[in-house]
């Protein structure tokens, strides 16, 4: 799979909705690690379409865990998970479980975000987790930390809470939602300004205090 092909994938999924499919839902461990195993040994031949089906499967859990890592930054986790894909469509090999794959699509990211940060000079508390090897005490932080992120919602008021997750982790467009709030894209725009300023503040105070 060449970079170009691979961007242009990655393009046209990130206009895509994600709402629930049958990509999305495996019934048992067991059937999500034999999809890990058949789904990462297809990226590793090439197969652009295991590549979309890796993308669908794990863009919206890389980019809750990248966006805390990064402060709530969402540019920056956009660019993180954007790489970190590029980086699994040309060096994923075949795993055998589901949790192997997805502690490697993690360290990727942090490795990623460490990367940026190092390029941009920059000292977060957090650059030492971007960094943290592949482990089972990884997956603990991934879960503590998408955790701090549910909270930070929560923390919105209701109808900001939903644009978020809407525009965010369903994919969809300013008219969309307000198509569905019935109001202005132009007002969706403002109102997801003034919950990323909360999140980022929320994120920021929050994970000063953790790490």
């Amino acid at each position: 799979m060449t970079v170009a092909s691979t961007t242009m994938v990655v393009a046209d999924l990130e206009m895509a909705s994600r709402q629930g499919t049958a990509s999305q839902s495996v019934s048992s461990p067991t059937a999500a690690d034999a999809e890990a195993r058949r789904v990462s040994a297809a990226v590793a031949q090439g197969d652009e379409s295991a590549f979309a089906a890796l993308y669908d499967r794990y863009h919206g859990r890389l980019y809750r865990l990248v966006l805390v890592l990064a402060h709530g930054d969402e540019l920056l986790a956009r660019e993180v998970i954007q790489s970190a894909m590029l980086t699994a469509a040309a060096k994923l090999k075949p795993v055998k479980t589901e949790s192997h794959l997805w502690n490697w699509l993690a360290r990727v990211a942090r490795q990623h975000l460490a990367k940026v940060w190092r390029q941009q000079q920059r000292t977060p508390t957090l650059v030492d987790l971007a960094e943290l090897p592949e482990a089972a005490g990884a997956m603990e932080s991934d879960s503590m930390l998408e955790q701090h992120l549910d909270a930070a919602l929560r923390e919105l008021e209701t109808e900001d809470r939903h644009v978020v997750e809407w525009f965010y982790f369903d994919g969809l467009s300013h008219k969309d939602i307000a198509d569905r709030l019935d109001t202005t894209p132009k007002a969706v725009s403002s109102r997801l300004e003034r919950a990323r300023v909360r999140l980022r503040s929320w994120l920021k105070r929050r994970l000063s205090h953790e790490f």
